[in-house]
């Protein structure tokens, strides 16, 4: 069961991996589109999300404190979603229907995140492929 988790962790990254790339690649576009949002100076936002979520998924993928990892994704996506996503301000139908999808995509992954920190802390200590046991688990055993 152990490698099903492991390609689970790889497939639930690909999503972060793309997007993080995408802050590093795209900055100047994203860093406009945070500007419009009210986040200034969107190039430190742009940057400094793109390396907090790298982060986050790279703990998760390479299994150290996994559980930390998924707790940094949870910390990006709900502000994200609430501040780069507010389809309830969106001006016309279709903007408003894209933001509702990026915003329900975000809150969805948010939930998924929990999950995993929740499994982590819980039963990460006995996953093979990891490099360390979870940071919180001694809280919850």
């Amino acid at each position: 069961m152990d490698v099903v988790i492991l390609i689970g962790r790889i497939l639930f990254a690909a999503i972060f991996i793309g997007g993080a790339i995408g802050h590093f690649t795209n900055t100047a576009t994203m860093a406009g589109y945070a500007e419009a949002n009210g986040l200034r100076p969107g190039r430190l936002f742009v940057l400094a999300s793109g390396v907090w979520m790298l982060a986050g998924i790279l703990l998760i993928v390479l299994g150290v404190w996994p559980d930390l990892g998924a707790l940094l994704l949870v910390v990006f996506l709900v502000p994200t979603a609430v501040l780069m996503h507010g389809f309830w301000k969106a001006p016309d139908p279709e903007t408003k229907m894209l933001e509702q999808i990026q915003f329900s995509k975000d809150m969805s992954l948010a939930g998924a995140s929990i999950v995993l920190f929740g499994f982590f802390a819980t039963y990460g200590g006995t996953l093979s492929f990891t490099i360390t046991g979870p940071l919180f688990g001694s809280l919850f055993n």
